[in-house]
């Protein structure tokens, strides 16, 4: 009945016969694979999905919109799109940001050769169900030498009411020389505790030239236990800056990673991590050096409060014929608790001789020369804690590229802090 769910879901949405039947094909893949690996984190036993196709109904979380600005945007609440703006001069250059199905009539050619390209419905279990269910996303295409200048918001909310798979696959396509500032916000809504499950892909195609920044909060809240994929590919001297602010409440693994093709490409991932209460957070952050000259960095900073538990892997590839490449990585976490929990695992494989790489990971608490230099000046203990961990935590969020979610970001790490 599972299978037969999918192809009446398929039906309904009028998908075309190459997603229909990879969907199939990846339905048929689930049982034989194993789960992705996420060293040191034990998430084997947790509910990452049902097995239901469903949609979700209108919700009564929904967001004033009566404030927004002209920006390109796309708001959805479940699987429901309640908001979509594109203004007149970027639509007459070509671009598109809408939902996937309306994509797939729009660019059905396009959808066809990049969805899935920087992942593979078998690569893993997690994958091939992604594949199979989701149920809702979005696309954005930016034609070649197309230039974008203010930033392109996509937002996608949990109704925290609902207990409907939040299964998105989001497809992010720039073009040859084009230029981008896209920021993603995955966020529950409203006061509800209806128990959910998340499995969300994303992925990034970077195009020859393209030049993509990348920032995005995750804020699912303590009902919604989580998956989360972020895939870039990039072609020749394309270049990802990815900043990423991990600021679930519940249960979550998530894999970022960027896959260098193209010669000079350059990826720059930071990644900023927030872990409370008896939450386990695992992360893993990839580069893979496939190109000449191509370069990875990885800086990943979190904190962990409480009875929390949070891990790092920082993997840096070089594939053998990456002449010239370049791999760095830097994890850091900083434990505010004696109780919690915390790995920083780096780890380079290097398969060319003729490279740079490079590691560092620490685990620490909060130094207490900056305590001291702090109270020194007046400050209480708890404020200057506060500080230290902004301090901390700002490589990443500097690289936000809306002020006003910049703020919201800070907020969050104040409301977090004070609640010890």
């Amino acid at each position: 009945m599972t299978k037969e769910n999918i192809k009446l879901f398929s039906e309904m949405h009028a998908e075309p016969s190459w997603l229909a039947d990879l969907r199939q094909k990846a339905f048929d893949k689930i049982e034989s694979l194993e789960l992705p690996v996420i060293e040191r984190v034990k998430f084997h036993r947790w509910n990452l999905g049902d097995g239901t196709i469903t949609e979700s109904e209108p919700s009564a979380n929904v967001p004033d919109f009566t404030a927004l600005d002209n920006h390109l945007k796309l708001v959805q609440v479940g699987t429901q799109t309640v908001f979509e703006q594109t203004p007149v001069e970027l639509a007459e250059q070509g671009v598109v940001f809408t939902d996937f199905h309306s994509a797939l009539e729009e660019i059905p050619e396009l959808i066809e050769e990049f969805f899935m390209s920087s992942v593979k419905y078998d690569d893993d279990k997690l994958a091939a169900y992604q594949t199979a269910y989701f149920n809702s996303g979005a696309v954005l295409y930016i034609p070649d030498n197309v230039e974008v200048a203010e930033p392109i918001e996509g937002i996608f909310y949990q109704d925290s009411d609902s207990d409907v798979p939040f299964n998105k696959h989001i497809l992010i396509i720039a073009g040859k020389n084009s230029k981008i500032s896209y920021l993603e916000r995955l966020e529950s809504r409203g006061e509800g505790s209806a128990k959910a499950t998340a499995n969300i892909t994303v992925e990034v195609i970077a195009r020859s030239g393209a030049q993509v920044k990348f920032a995005a909060i995750d804020r699912l809240g303590d009902n919604v236990t989580a998956y989360i994929s972020r895939r870039g590919k990039l072609g020749n001297d394309a270049s990802i800056d990815w900043a990423i602010g991990v600021m679930n409440e519940g249960n979550v693994v998530a894999d970022f990673d960027s896959d260098l093709i193209g010669n000079g490409s350059h990826a720059d991932l930071k990644v900023v991590a927030l872990s409370s209460g008896r939450q386990v957070q695992g992360i893993d952050t990839r580069v893979t050096n496939y190109g000449c000259n191509s370069i990875g960095n990885i800086l990943q900073h979190g904190v962990i409060l409480e009875k929390a538990t949070l891990t790092f892997n920082g993997i840096g590839h070089i594939i053998k014929g990456a002449k010239g490449a370049d791999a760095q990585q830097e994890s850091r976490v900083l434990m505010l608790s004696d109780q919690a929990r915390s790995d920083a695992n780096p780890i380079l494989l290097i398969d060319e001789n003729d490279v740079t790489a490079g590691h560092a990971a620490s685990i620490g608490q909060v130094d207490p020369e900056d305590m001291y230099y702090l109270m020194s000046r007046g400050l209480d203990k708890a404020t200057a804690e506060r500080l230290v961990v902004r301090g901390f935590l700002g490589s990443v969020i500097v690289e936000i590229p809306v002020k006003e979610v910049r703020d919201e970001m800070i907020a969050t790490i104040e409301e977090k802090l004070s609640k010890r």
